[in-house]
C-alpha cells in the first residue's frame, strides 16, 4: 500500500508493505485506517453542517418575521441596548 504524506519538505510517498518490521507493518496499517475514518467523518460532519445551515437559512427567508433591524448608533451600540 502506497501512503502519501504532505509535509512542510513537500510530498513523500511511502510503500507499507515494503516495512520489515512486523510490529510496524501493523502499527502502520491500523494507523492509516484510523486516519482513513477519520477522513470520512469529517467529511460526513461537514456535509451535514452544510446541509443543516442551508435549512436553517432557508427556514429564516422564509420567516420574514424574526428578521432583526440592525439600527446601530456611532458607538456601535443598537438601539436596544441603551
Amino acid at each position: 500500500m502506497i501512503v502519501t504524506i504532505k509535509n512542510d519538505e513537500g510530498m513523500l510517498s511511502y510503500n507499507i508493505n515494503s516495512i520489515e518490521d512486523e510490529q510496524k507493518l501493523n502499527e502502520a496499517k491500523v494507523i492509516v485506517s484510523k486516519v482513513g475514518s477519520l477522513e470520512v467523518i469529517t467529511e460526513a460532519l461537514s456535509f451535514a453542517s452544510a446541509t443543516h445551515r442551508a435549512n436553517l437559512e432557508r427556514l429564516l427567508g422564509d420567516s420574514p418575521e424574526a428578521l432583526v433591524e440592525q439600527d446601530t448608533t456611532e458607538e456601535g451600540e443598537t438601539s436596544d441596548e441603551k
